[in-house]
Formats: structure tokens, sequence, C-alpha cells
């Protein structure tokens, strides 16, 4: 599966703040045409941030649906489902920057645990953790925006999914990479 080029990113960008846009105001729009490459599963993620802080992150990490379905769920999802924040409202979306993350498959870690640090590269993968039947997140650019190392990366996915920091160290924990290609609307 390829990336995506440019233009499709910026189409996948506009397509997350129409489906933003619909979702805070009720005014639902027809969708664009697309390129063949949104008819594709692909895992993907929205963010929505204002003033530089999060304030909406929803998505996909596995290729469930075709990526233009999955961005206008994901961005609706993002802006009035995320448990964390309370529903965008209309007056925000002016203030509101829109990310849209498309995501490789993920692949689990092989080998012996203790070695799974020397297997993520920072700023190249995001992570998955999975065990005791939870798990957690988090996107490649997370661990630059907070200039981590592997560990203190794994560590902070683990305690993600509600699991002890250090439990990428287990080996009945689960671990996947992935990559993600970024597009996002530029900064006014």
């Amino acid at each position: 599966m390829s990336g995506l080029r440019e233009e499709e990113g910026r189409l996948a960008v506009q397509l997350a703040r129409q489906s933003l846009h619909s979702t805070v105001t009720g005014r639902q729009e027809p969708l664009p045409s697309l390129p063949p490459v949104f008819d594709e599963k692909r895992g993907v993620f929205v963010t929505l941030t204002r003033s530089g802080q999060l304030r909406g992150c929803i998505g996909f990490p596995y290729p469930v649906a075709p990526l233009g379905e999955a961005i206008v769920d994901a961005a609706h999802a993002a802006a009035v489902e995320d448990p964390r924040f309370h529903p965008v409202r209309p007056e925000e979306l002016g203030s509101i920057r829109v990310e849209v993350t498309v995501l490789t498959e993920p692949v689990v870690i092989e080998g012996p645990a203790a070695e799974r640090a020397a297997k993520v590269e920072v700023g190249r993968h995001g992570l998955i953790v999975r065990g005791k039947g939870t798990s957690g997140l988090l996107l490649p650019q997370v661990a630059t925006e907070y200039n981590w190392e592997s560990e203190e990366f794994l560590s902070s996915t683990c305690a993600k999914a509600g699991l002890a920091g250090r439990c990428w160290r287990d080996q009945d924990v689960e671990v996947s990479t992935f990559e993600g290609q970024i597009f996002h609307e530029s900064l006014e």
C-alpha cells in the first residue's frame, strides 16, 4: 500500500474539516468526489487542536473501512465523542486546527520483550500496547512532540492503556508499531 500524495493529503484534511463542520452545525453537505485511494481500507486518526492544545482525537488503528469513510467517521467522533472533552461548539470551529494521520497496518514487535525499545524508532513509529484486557495507542508525532526516547514512549503508551509504565517489558503484553503520514491545516 503506497502513501498518499500531497494533493490527496490536502483532500483528506478538507474531508475531515467538512465532516467536523457538518457534525457541529448539523448541516450535511454532499461529500466531494475523491480519488481511488480513498476507497482503500486504511487506518486513520483525526486530531483536533485549539490554541495548540488537544481538543479531540479519535481514529481507527486498523484498516477496517475505506479511507474516505474512516476520515468522516473519525472527524465526527473527535468532535463529539472523545470522552476527554465536551463536544465541539459552533463558535469554536474557526479556531480549531484539523490534522489527519493515515496509518500503515500495525505490526507486532516479535522477540524478547526486553529488546522492544531497540526496535522502536522515535519519529517514525506509533505504538499500540495491548494486554490484561486493555490497550493504548500513541501516534508517531506524540513522541517527537514530547522529545521522548523509545523507552519513555513505550512506557507512556503503557500508561495510556491504563497499565504499569514498564509493562512493555512483560512478554504477555503485545506491542505493535505502525507508521503514519501526517497532513494538517496550516497555522495562520
